[in-house]
Formats: structure tokens, C-alpha cells, sequence
């Protein structure tokens, strides 16, 4: 702006003052003055001040200019600042409205569902109002013909001192046949009522469990569970004897690293031995920088992993497809070094994710209590605050848990936190699941708020820590 006001001064101080003058006011000559045949010293002077203000004018303009470019220079960064925000709001907008768009189709299901159940429940309640008139009807009525009875007994009563003429003995009989038929159909309609009341109290119980399956579950499968299919021998996850392999029992490796570096290098099924274990089978995953132990893999729906705590205790599956090791084993290689834990993710986008960390597990006693530290990885962290978890199954919860129907509500065991937490040992879904009810069944890696979708291809498996003295 400096310069913008020195120019505005030269240009005011030119204009007053025109080229030739000494300053003052231009008099008209009284007489013609002969031509000068030289230049006088005031107009020499006069020229050279000239140059000085168009030289003092280039030096103002070229400052204006360097002025403006570095001030289209600055708000062309200010501008690109502003564009960079508006892409990130673009991008959060548009993931909130996919978010708001889900949620309303949840909302709308249940809405329906409600109105369905409200509907059932009028019909009911109705229906219960109008049988509980009958009743009420037929206990009038089975009153009234009780005092009937009650009069014409004692009528007969009455009569039997004397002798009574044939058409009364006929009117008697007449009646009691008539009591009696009636009788009969008031038996008859208590219990067509009972059988009401019944199918009533049938009915309420199943709009009851409907309701508590509505706050669990909005939303019903249509595709049916798929039956477990283990082709693997039910000998696989037992605990080997030394009658029943020929190995030597001390020469056996304590897990797959070890085997690797005896200079085994192919993939597949071997016999290990942790310290404080017996011989057991394990699949061993073999590369370039040292050897694996596969403790849970998942590619395909043919293993259903919602089983009980004995049977995750134990491993079940199929050992070269899809498989659980077993809580005792993990354990046992836990009990002999501190190990790395590492996850691999494969999502439907055919995107590649991994974690590791280092932990430890605590025995049966302990509920299996899972310790991780020292998180890497390019996927978010969503282990951290299941340190201190217990495994939980559907048919044993931590008790100390707040929501102990974590397991309920997922499917198949884990270390629960939060029931809005991941779970690699959910029901394997096809693609993305549709509905909230249907994604917290399925396996899913879920960092704290962040989001969560089924995942294609899950594997855990786990290798000794060669920097690590102590898990801390």
C-alpha cells in the first residue's frame, strides 16, 4: 500500500505543476520576446527534475506490482486451504448421510414390526374382553337354572308325599332330561373356554418373546444357519500320548518358530509340544522370516463357531480351512516366553489389514483373561481396552461384565468389552451385512466409534518375541 500512496502523490504533484513551469502563475508577456537560440539553465533544470519523478514513479509502480503478485500468491494458498475443507466436509457429510440413511431403514423396520405387534396385542385384548362377557353369561346362566333345580327338587320333594298324576311324572322327567342337556353344554363350553384361555396364554407368551427378540434382534435371518461342517477327524484338536505317534516326545518342538528354524520351510499340519503341555496338532504357516502358529482362521461359512466353552476350550474345526486352536493351548504357548499376536484381515473391497501385539493369556482359573501391549499395525487399534477381558461364550459370560449378554447378542465366543466392540469369531456374512443386528452377529473390526463392516477373510496367529524379556 506504500507504494499505491507514493504514486498517487507523484501523480498529484506532476499534474500541479506542468512541464516547463517554475510554479508560479502563467501573465501574458507585454511584448513579444525574440527567440531564445539556447536552452536557458531553469529549463535544463526543470527537465532533469522529470527524469527523477518518472524514475521515482517505474521504481513505485514495480514495488505495486511485487506487492500483488505475493498478494495473489497469498490468497490463491488461502483459497486452496478452503477447498481442502470443504472436500473433508463433502466426505464427512456424505458418510454421515449413509450412517442416517441405515439408521432410518432400522428405524422403519421396527416401526413396522411394532405396529404389527401393537395390532396382535388390540385383537387379543379384545378378543380376551369378549370371552371373559361369555363366561360371565354362562355363569349367570348356570346360576339361574341351579336355583331351577333347587325348586323343582324340592317340588318333587313336595310331591313324592302324594300322589302325583301321570303329566306331571312326564313334565318331571321332561325337565330333568332338559338339565341335564344343559349341563352338558355348559360343560362343554367351559371347556371350549379353557381351551381359549390357553391358546391365550400362548399367545401372550409368544408376543413376549417376540417383544424381548425385537430389543436384541430387529431384524430375522433369512437365510438359515448353516450346519456345522467339520470334516476333520474328531482326533485333531485331542491331546497327543506317546502311544499314539511314533515321534520322540523330547525332540519334539515347542511351536512353529522352533520348527522353522530346525529347517522346516513348508506350510501345514505338525506335532508340537509347549513346555507344561502335551503333544498336540497345529497348523504351522511357514515364510521367509521364520515360522507361525495358526491359532484362528475363517474363509468360508462351512464352520459355525457359536459353540460353548468347553468346546472352545477344546479347538474344533478343520485344521487346514477354518478352525479355533483351542483356549488351553493358546495358553500353554503363553506359558513359556512372551509371543506376538498377529491379526490379518482381508475386507470384500479386497483390501489387506494387519495387526500385531504382544500378549499374554491367563489360565482357566482366570476365565482366560487376555493381556495386549505394543500395538502396530495399519488398521485402527481395537484391542486396547479388552486387556483384563475374560473370554466369554454363549453359555458362560463374565460375570463381573456389565452386559453380560454380549454373547447373546454376537455370535460365536470372544473377549467382550463392549457389545458394540469387534468380534473375530462372529457368524461368517456374505458381503456387507443389511441391518445393526445383523453386522454385531457377524466378523467384524470395530475401533471404538469408527466403523464397522463383515469381513471376508480373517487369520490369527501367533510367534515368540525375540526382543521381549518380559511382557511389560
Amino acid at each position: 500500500m506504500k507504494p499505491l500512496c507514493l504514486l498517487l502523490l507523484l501523480a498529484s504533484a506532476t499534474a500541479a505543476t506542468p512541464l516547463g513551469s517554475s510554479g508560479g502563475e502563467r501573465h501574458p508577456d507585454p511584448a513579444p520576446r525574440a527567440p531564445a537560440t539556447a536552452a536557458s539553465p531553469t529549463e535544463e533544470k526543470s527537465r532533469f527534475a522529470m527524469l527523477d519523478d518518472v524514475r521515482l514513479l517505474a521504481n513505485g509502480l514495480l514495488q505495486l506490482g511485487q506487492s500483488l503478485r505475493e498478494f495473489v500468491h497469498k490468497t490463491k494458498g488461502q483459497i486452496n486451504d478452503i477447498l481442502q475443507k470443504l472436500n473433508i466436509f463433502d466426505r464427512s457429510f456424505y458418510q454421515l448421510s449413509v450412517v442416517t440413511s441405515e439408521i432410518k431403514e432400522e428405524e422403519e423396520e421396527l416401526k413396522k414390526t411394532t405396529s404389527f405387534l401393537k395390532a396382535n396385542n388390540e385383537e387379543i385384548r379384545n378378543l380376551s374382553l369378549e370371552i371373559n362377557s361369555k363366561i360371565n353369561g354362562i355363569l349367570q346362566e348356570r346360576t339361574q337354572l341351579q336355583s331351577k333345580v333347587g325348586n323343582l327338587e324340592e317340588r318333587l320333594k313336595g310331591l313324592s308325599q302324594s300322589f302325583m298324576p301321570v303329566d306331571q311324572l312326564v313334565e318331571i322327567s321332561t325337565l330333568k332330561e332338559v338339565i341335564e342337556s344343559q349341563e352338558k353344554t355348559i360343560t362343554n363350553l367351559l371347556e371350549a373356554v379353557k381351551e381359549q384361555h390357553d391358546q391365550l396364554d400362548n399367545q401372550k407368551t409368544k408376543i413376549i418373546n417376540l417383544e424381548e427378540k425385537l430389543s436384541y434382534d430387529s431384524f430375522q435371518d433369512t437365510v438359515d444357519k448353516p450346519m456345522d461342517f467339520e470334516p476333520a477327524a474328531p482326533d485333531m484338536f485331542e491331546y497327543l500320548t506317546g502311544n499314539s505317534t511314533d515321534l520322540d516326545v523330547n525332540d519334539l518342538p515347542m511351536d512353529c518358530s522352533e520348527l522353522f528354524n530346525k529347517g522346516e520351510t513348508k506350510s501345514g499340519i505338525y506335532v508340537i509340544k509347549p513346555n507344561q503341555s502335551e503333544p498336540f496338532n497345529a497348523y504351522c504357516e511357514m515364510g521367509s522370516d521364520g515360522g507361525s502358529t495358526v491359532i484362528q482362521r475363517r474363509a468360508d461359512d462351512l464352520v459355525d463357531f457359536d459353540k460353548t466353552w468347553e468346546e472352545y476350550e477344546r479347538g474344533f474345526g478343520d485344521l487346514e480351512k477354518d478352525f479355533w486352536l483351542g483356549l488351553k493351548k493358546i495358553q500353554s504357548f503363553t506359558q513359556q516366553g512372551v509371543y506376538i499376536l498377529r491379526i490379518d484381515l482381508d475386507d470384500w473391497k479386497e483390501g489387506k489389514h494387519w495387526a500385531e501385539y504382544r500378549f499374554s493369556l491367563e489360565g482357566a482359573s482366570k476365565g482366560y483373561t487376555l493381556h495386549v501391549s505394543h500395538f502396530s499395525g495399519d488398521l485402527a487399534d481395537a484391542m486396547a481396552n479388552r486387556t483384563g477381558t475374560r473370554f466369554s461364550t454363549k453359555d458362560r459370560n463374565d460375570v463381573n461384565h456389565r452386559n453380560s449378554n454380549c454373547s447373546r447378542r454376537h455370535a460365536g465366543g470372544w473377549w467382550f468389552n463392549a457389545c458394540r466392540e469387534n468380534s473375530l469369531n462372529g457368524r461368517y456374512l456374505w458381503l456387507r451385512a443389511k441391518g445393526r443386528s445383523m453386522r454385531r452377529k457377524g466378523i467384524y473390526w470395530k475401533p471404538g466409534t469408527g466403523p464397522s463392516y463383515s469381513l471376508k477373510m480373517t487369520k490369527i496367529s501367533i510367534r515368540p518375541d525375540p526382543n521381549a524379556q518380559s511382557f511389560n
